[in-house]
């Protein structure tokens, strides 16, 4: 049976053992060690939203797995003229081993997932960001050793990140409080999932609408941009939402001495996050960017593996 990762809970069973899987790929890529389980095979891709990281991360990672990666932007495949989501995973699934969408609806992620042969993995879409938050737990778990005792705040809009951190943390049994303006909060089904899971795995989940008094202690800081790609016609209001939710130095002062402060990135300094923070002693987010590469290569090596063995 196929391996999707639409959703982070997709991986719920063995979200530790693709962290542990990820470390041991980057040990061996930083040490010079060639790894290329994915020999011969070729990737899908997807976007029909462009991305720096995205991109790169899994066109370089699925070459260091030795294999293959094809970009498709809906300019150069038919459902930009209006062939069916369902027709492209049907005649995609005949010729290349995953797809990776990056999609801006959940409902078109979960039709071609639907229609697929072959593994989809989830680039992004309206809902949720799994491979972000796989990359963000493996960065958590190089700075602190691991998620014991570690307390996440989100602190912006309860946006697809918002709602795949408070899955992924519940599962992994860290404190995770989602802090955003009145109105902005993350899915509520999400939320009572997260919570659920966090009461299994003994972490607390919850929201907040006060920034200072939600990074009280807080021993990790995590922010995205306020505006996404194709919400532009909001900028005016959620600028105005979002006065008093920036991560500068005064909230940062507030949380844990040694507090970590993370960024999905791309960042709009003095927006989201002032340029003192991102660039200062607290910030990981050049390394946590780094991670998409390894998380995304054990998430590839692990649906696509998994595949062959069941032929």
């Amino acid at each position: 049976m196929k391996k999707d990762v639409i959703s982070i809970l997709d991986v719920q069973d063995r979200i530790k053992d693709l962290l542990r899987i990820a470390a041991e790929i980057k040990k061996k890529h930083n040490d010079g060690e060639p790894f290329t389980p994915l020999k011969g095979k070729s990737l899908g891709m997807i976007f029909e939203k462009p991305s720096t990281r995205t991109r790169i991360s899994f066109e370089v990672g699925m070459t260091q797995l030795g294999g293959h990666a094809l970009y498709l932007s809906p300019k150069d495949l038919q459902i930009g003229r209006g062939e069916t989501i369902a027709d492209t995973a049907m005649v995609l699934s005949r010729y290349v081993d995953c797809i990776m969408y990056r999609a801006f609806k959940n409902e078109m992620m979960v039709e071609l997932a639907r229609n697929s042969t072959v593994p989809v993995i989830n680039g992004l879409d309206d809902r949720e960001h799994p491979c972000q938050i796989m990359a963000d737990l493996l960065t958590i778990k190089e700075k602190k050793g691991g998620f014991e005792d570690q307390h996440l705040v989100y602190v912006g809009d309860g946006n697809n990140v918002c709602n795949s951190l408070l899955l992924g943390g519940a599962l992994v049994g860290m404190d995770v409080t989602a802090c955003t303006p009145k109105g902005y909060e993350p899915n509520e089904e999400i939320l009572q999932k997260a919570k659920a899971i966090g009461k299994e795995k003994g972490s607390v989940i919850s929201l907040s609408n006060d920034s200072e008094e939600a990074v009280k202690g807080a021993t990790i800081i995590y922010t995205d941009v306020w505006i996404s790609m194709g919400d532009e016609e909001e900028k005016e209001r959620k600028l105005r939402d979002f006065k008093d939710f920036e991560v500068n130095d005064r909230l940062v002062s507030l949380a844990s001495e040694d507090v970590i402060v993370m960024h999905c990135l791309p960042a709009h300094r003095g927006l989201e996050i002032s340029a003192s923070v991102i660039d200062g002693p607290h910030s990981v987010v050049f390394d946590q960017a780094e991670n998409r590469l390894h998380a995304q290569k054990a998430i590839m090596a692990d649906v696509m593996q998994s595949r062959f063995k069941s032929h």
